[in-house]
């Protein structure tokens, strides 16, 4: 599933192409994603301006002229792709707009979702409300990450990966940030001290926005708007690399499962 620097990829994309243009067309051409699709919807959204589009948690955030947002999510093996020849009968929605460009939503396995909601009440969404920290947000702090890691017995990479605790920290990156800071998977979450915290903040900011500037990681389905792979993933310390060199200290790199979760991690520097 693509994780945060993927949807924050695609965000950025779309947004400076898309921003302040009219959708002139839409073709839907199935009822239903993982959930039904919004009724009439493209009698709703032709004519309509896209006027901003932002990212919370995992979920892309198109603002519309009338007061309305598209939330798109792309659950397992959604792709969003600019231009380019149909896709096939995976493309189930595609949007034109007034300058020629079209918007393909592909997504062979369905488990993404497309949903229509008054900007006004986003925060009530149950899509996103209870959601947790922004990791990319100012306010993301050592300080404010201990606040909501106090009290949790569970251990550390799980409840990273916990949305109502953090948002779009999902394996790769929680493995990731947990071998920056230095910090074991299995350390119980609760008891960080203060400089432990505001280093795992600062892990996590900088391995994320470390992989936005890679265009993401391509393990799988993932690709850009423009169909291309990201390449972090030629820049994981653990994730993946079980038996293989830590980069820091050179013990191999282990293995062992949290949640029904492949965790990656070095024995040495993780303490």
């Amino acid at each position: 599933m693509p994780e945060l620097p993927e949807v924050e990829t695609i965000v950025r994309a779309l947004a400076a192409r898309l921003v302040g243009r009219r959708i002139s067309t839409l073709e839907q051409r199935r009822p239903d994603l993982r959930f039904p699709l919004p009724e009439h919807l493209a009698a709703r959204l032709v004519s309509r301006r896209l006027q901003r589009i932002t990212r919370r948690a995992k979920y892309i955030l198109a603002d519309l002229d009338d007061g309305q947002t598209l939330l798109f999510h792309l659950g397992m093996s959604g792709r969003l792709l600019f231009d380019g020849p149909p896709a096939g009968p995976h493309e189930h929605v595609t949007f034109g707009f007034d300058d020629g460009t079209r918007l393909r939503f592909v997504d062979p396995r369905r488990f993404g979702l497309l949903d229509l909601a008054p900007t006004s009440c986003l925060q009530q969404h149950p899509r996103l409300a209870g959601l947790g920290l922004e990791p990319l947000a100012p306010s993301f702090t050592g300080e404010a990450l201990a606040a909501v890691l106090a009290g949790r017995r569970s251990p550390l990479k799980s409840a990273l990966m916990d949305q109502h605790l953090v948002v779009g920290v999902g394996n790769i990156y929680a493995c990731e940030s947990l071998h920056q800071a230095r910090l074991s998977p299995r350390r119980t979450a609760g008891f960080l001290n203060p400089a432990q915290a505001r280093r795992l903040a600062a892990a996590i900011q900088g391995v994320l926005n470390e992989a936005i500037a890679a265009g993401g990681s391509s393990l799988r389905d993932y690709v850009q708007t423009n169909g291309e792979l990201g390449f972090f993933q030629d820049r994981f310390a653990v994730y993946g690399r079980v038996g293989l060199p830590c980069p820091a200290c050179g013990r191999p790199i282990e293995k062992l499962v949290q949640a029904n979760r492949a965790t990656f991690w070095c024995r040495r520097c993780q303490r």
